[in-house]
């Protein structure tokens, strides 16, 4: 009964995150309706929580108010604003470059020294995560690749599907066939042969979804290769900040499934990459 019964929870937890990603999917799609202003509203809005719950974990002082403002109401939008209208030379130097010089200027300002480096540092390594590395995909759609004009968003449906396949055969893959553990002190979940399984799925798929982007196949076996290791990457950084802050999930706010962030981590890791690499080679 308790072998069965802790079979039953994996394969509820398998399926609320397929179905988590299904949604994500239909999210996507209808949000192409309405072109790029629509894909860029859409992952700006899941920015801002994916913001919220990284900045919620993290030490944070009255002193911080004006910081805090300018990451949510200035910066974020900022950055959107710069990827919609296309210009690709500031939107990949305004977080990175500026406000990362800006902020701690902000917050010295206010003249609370008590642990300033580690408050600056979480509110710049944030703005990092949930909103520069994030905004990479929907700036998929800013790239001009000769026979392909108009079908962008299959770039960013290719990008989901295969990180999100990896995601999940990493998952279920340690299950089946053992668990090896690459990291002990991290996560139990992240084994060998949960690792092996998750480059093959997210491989495989990648090659058989070549004919939605304009990749050869072994072009799209390589990215998939690329983004699929970029994404269980980003998994294990998120996962070992997790544990430094001694929580389990970033949130609630997906039911059985956490939060944003725990659901975007491998996706924010891989799309930084995955864009760099179409327009090197593609336009």
């Amino acid at each position: 009964p308790a072998a069965q019964g802790g079979r039953n929870i994996i394969v509820e937890t398998l399926f609320a995150r397929i179905n988590s990603w299904w949604a994500m999917v239909v999210l996507l799609s209808l949000a192409a309706f309405f072109g790029r202003a629509g894909v860029v509203i859409l992952f700006a809005l899941a920015s801002f929580s994916a913001l919220r719950e990284f900045l919620t974990l993290t030490a944070k002082r009255r002193a911080d108010h004006w910081v805090l403002m300018f990451s949510f109401f200035v910066a974020l939008p900022l950055q959107y604003l710069l990827v919609y209208i296309g210009w690709v030379g500031l939107f990949t130097t305004f977080i990175p470059v500026y406000t990362f010089l800006f902020l701690p200027v902000l917050a010295a300002i206010r003249g609370d020294t008590s642990g300033f480096l580690s408050r600056v540092a979480e509110t710049q390594w944030g703005l990092m995560l949930t909103i520069f590395a994030a905004s990479h995909a929907p700036a998929l759609m800013l790239l001009q690749i000769e026979g392909f004009e108009g079908r962008q968003i299959l770039l960013i449906a290719w990008l989901v599907i295969v990180v999100q396949g990896a995601d999940i055969a990493h998952f279920v893959t340690p299950r089946l066939l053992g668990r090896t553990r690459i990291v002990p002190g991290l996560e139990h979940s992240r084994t060998w042969e949960g690792f092996i399984g998750a480059m093959g799925v997210g491989v495989i798929l990648g090659t058989a979804l070549a004919w939605i982007t304009p990749f050869a196949p072994w072009h799209a076996a390589l990215m998939a290769l690329a983004t699929s290791l970029l994404g269980y990457a980003g998994g294990m950084v998120m996962a070992a900040i997790k544990r430094d802050k001694g929580v389990v999930d970033w949130s609630h706010l997906i039911p059985g499934q956490g939060g944003f962030i725990d659901r975007l981590d491998s996706v924010v890791f891989s799309a930084p990459l995955f864009f760099h690499l179409v327009r090197f080679f593609w336009t």
